[in-house]
């Protein structure tokens, strides 16, 4: 089985022509579906799709890793461009984590808090076309292709940013972003693990997609991975589990930070690529 991971939407241009922006989503082509991990914060990756010949009005899934703007932003153009080309009447299906509609935010006692949830309404997006299976479970969305639901936390050295909170009413809520989901594709070299930010942890997310699938074996991580903030601590543990797991292809992106990105591709030589906008993998 052949696997394509297209990156619409990331920090930096892989190659000329594309935009830049902060977010990311990823078009999975594999096991004869085509599923839309992730939309970024804006309608660039609607310029972007027509830049690198992607068709959006064809998708058949749409994947949340969390709701956080920065992912979810661009998914009202997605829907639609879609309603508008007629493709899918009977709408699309957006796979997500119960909480992905929550009052996201960025909090610090003593500052103003920075709004970091789903630019819009559940209701406006199903006005669009939008089915939503939220479900902190995994959901299998073809023979090899599923996500892993609510991610495990199974080790100590991956802590969730203690600014991200939820607020209720007056008050906030440390948030322990119980959303962040990953998307699993199994192959018979290993499993591919497509990261969204990793919030609650690399490691974490792909121990889990391990325990869920029944398949030790990664051969390749790609996204998200926050280690933007990682102290030397977290790398240091991050560096020896990937190493004990023999990855075969790293492709870091978006919250993984330029720094801790630097340190990974000094560490694993040809097998790390920077996986920016544009860029293609065939796997």
């Amino acid at each position: 089985m052949t696997v394509t991971i297209t990156t619409l939407v990331e920090n930096t241009a892989g190659i000329p022509y594309v935009l830049a922006e902060w977010g990311q989503s990823m078009l999975i082509e594999a096991d004869g579906r085509k599923v839309l991990f992730d939309t970024g914060p804006s309608a660039v990756i609607i310029e972007n799709a027509k830049k690198l010949n992607v068709d959006l009005s064809n998708i058949d899934e749409i994947v949340l890793s969390h709701g956080h703007y920065d992912h979810t932003g661009g998914l009202k153009d997605v829907l639609t461009l879609i309603k508008k080309a007629g493709t899918k009447p009977n709408g699309v299906e957006i796979i997500a984590h119960p909480d992905v509609f929550q009052q996201k935010c960025f909090y610090v006692k003593g500052m103003q808090p920075g709004r970091i949830h789903i630019p819009f309404t559940r209701a406006e997006l199903e006005s669009l076309g939008a089915r939503f299976n939220l479900t902190s479970k995994p959901v299998k969305i073809s023979e090899n292709i599923m996500t892993t639901g609510e991610v495990e936390i199974s080790n100590s050295y991956e802590k969730i940013d203690a600014a991200l909170h939820v607020q209720e009413g007056e008050e906030f809520i440390p948030d322990c972003v119980a959303d962040d989901l990953s998307v699993i594709i199994k192959t018979d070299k290993g499993l591919i693990v497509l990261l969204g930010c990793a919030h609650r942890g690399m490691i974490n997310n792909i121990t889990h997609a391990q325990k869920i699938t029944g398949v030790d074996r990664i051969y390749a991580v790609i996204g998200g991975t926050h280690l933007v903030s990682a102290g030397p601590k977290q790398m240091s543990e991050t560096i020896k589990a990937l190493t004990q797991l023999n990855i075969q292809k790293l492709g870091a992106s978006h919250c993984t930070g330029p720094k801790s990105a630097a340190v990974l591709a000094n560490e694993f030589g040809d097998t790390f690529f920077f996986n920016n906008t544009g860029i293609r993998t065939i796997l």
